[in-house]
């Protein structure tokens, strides 16, 4: 058996310093825009909740049922999209995703009853889920193109774009009504995908066959090249003689395995994201008796460790390989939600929670990035799908547990999550591995 050290991807990234084709490097920088507005907002928006609520008049359980448009309407989208993309392209499904959301973002404000909010919540929600399966296909197709793991980086600016969304809607909150502040949102929104759109729409991204996965049990030769040919897998051997191999119905079905694979490594890790979104502040405050303040500033904590860890994320795929990256990421966001939720201080706990955003930061782009890898936008699709019901579940799953222990053992379950999806990826680390080629 090899030992960790020498699991590394098989994917021949160039040097740092190879150059890159400036229509390329135009794109990626088209592309993380997008991925930063769709941080903004949907930052933005969340940002204004509260005022929604007063101006709805919904109780606290109405809102909660009202805020289930987002998700019904993200998951529902989801699927579809990965079809749209597939005909459509998925740089043009970007644009109108953007611009449906910069549009639907407004209505919010518009409305005045449950009823009316989770209705346009659900078109908003469409909106979010078809960008982000979108955006994320087109830089899988980006990442291929310039032989690079620079996925994470398209996720750090996620990030960026909603604590810069998160910030300056709390500082504008007192001075702005909803209406107007989402309206901004639009304008900006609309501007920016117009701006990005025009050079994201102007060049295609070269496309890259969907790699075939290693027949079960076995691991492709350096010697051998390996490609889709005529629905079969073709092997061409050093001496140039094929072969051929088991039927494309079969590489299909190994090929949706893997993506499940994946889809299940993006749920363990986006359930601690919404765990410590909801959870992480009134544990501070709730069992160790924080300040408001400083039990506020824990998610802060955690997301500002988790862009960092993206931000880095590049150079750590180049210097460990992607097999490496998750199982040395899940272990260390276990590790860390471990102290985060059992520490006996304040300080031990914020610590906690920056170890596991800097464990969790790169697990959900490498999943999402090699489902793409494997089959193109649908794998993006359903990876998303898997992982946005993570971070769906997460909350009232710790909700749950809490109320039947205490909230500190339910917060463990992010850690154990955590464990597992580096389980997952050490156990098929061969089937995991990118093919040669």
């Amino acid at each position: 058996m090899p030992t960790l050290n020498k699991i590394r991807t098989a994917t021949p990234w160039k040097r740092r310093g190879a150059a890159v084709d400036p229509i390329i490097a135009h794109l990626r920088t088209a592309l993380t825009l997008f991925f930063a507005l769709d941080g903004f907002i949907f930052a933005g928006w969340v940002a204004r909740i509260p005022a929604i609520k007063a101006q709805t008049g919904a109780s606290t359980g109405d809102l909660g049922l009202a805020l289930l448009g987002v998700s019904a309407g993200a998951v529902a989208t989801m699927m579809i999209t990965g079809r749209l993309c597939q005909r459509y392209g998925h740089q043009s499904v970007t644009v109108a995703a953007a611009v449906l959301m910069s549009l639907s973002v407004a209505l919010p404000a518009r409305t005045h009853s449950t009823l009316a909010l989770g209705l346009v919540l659900l078109v908003f929600g469409a909106g979010y889920g078809g960008l982000n399966v979108a955006m994320n296909s087109a830089a899988v197709d980006l990442v291929a193109a310039l032989r690079r793991p620079v996925m994470p980086s398209f996720h750090a600016a996620f990030s960026l774009g909603g604590m810069l969304g998160a910030g300056l809607g709390g500082l504008v909150a007192g001075h702005l009504s909803a209406a107007t502040q989402l309206s901004v949102l639009t304008v900006v929104g609309l501007v920016l995908t117009g701006f990005a759109g025009r050079a994201l729409l102007a060049h295609p991204v070269p496309q890259r066959p969907r790699e075939q996965p290693p027949a079960s049990g076995t691991r492709p030769r350096p010697h051998q090249v390996r490609e889709p040919m005529h629905g079969a897998d073709v092997l061409r051997g050093a001496g140039g003689s094929r072969q051929r191999g088991e039927p494309g119905k079969a590489a299909a079905r190994r090929a949706r395995r893997l993506v499940s694979v994946f889809g299940l490594i993006a749920l363990c890790t986006a359930y601690g994201e919404g765990a410590l979104a909801d959870w992480g502040a009134l544990h501070l405050k709730q069992d160790l008796n924080a300040h408001p303040g400083i039990a506020a500033a824990g998610y802060s904590v955690f997301a500002a460790t988790m862009t960092i860890g993206r931000l880095t994320g590049t150079a750590l795929l180049e210097r460990l390989g992607q097999t490496r990256a998750l199982v040395a990421g899940g272990a260390t966001a276990a590790a860390g939600m471990l102290l985060g939720a059992l520490a006996p201080t304040i300080w031990l706990t914020l610590i906690g929670f920056a170890i596991t955003g800097l464990g969790l930061a790169n697990i959900f782009p490498i999943a999402i990035e090699r489902a793409g890898a494997l089959t193109g936008p649908s794998g993006v699709a359903t990876a998303s799908t898997f992982g946005y019901g993570g971070m769906l579940c997460g909350p009232p799953a710790i909700g749950f547990i809490a109320d039947w222990y205490t909230l500190p053992i339910a917060l463990t379950t992010v850690a154990l999550l955590a464990a597992i999806a580096a389980a997952i990826a050490y156990a098929t680390r061969h089937a995991l591995r990118p093919t040669d080629g």
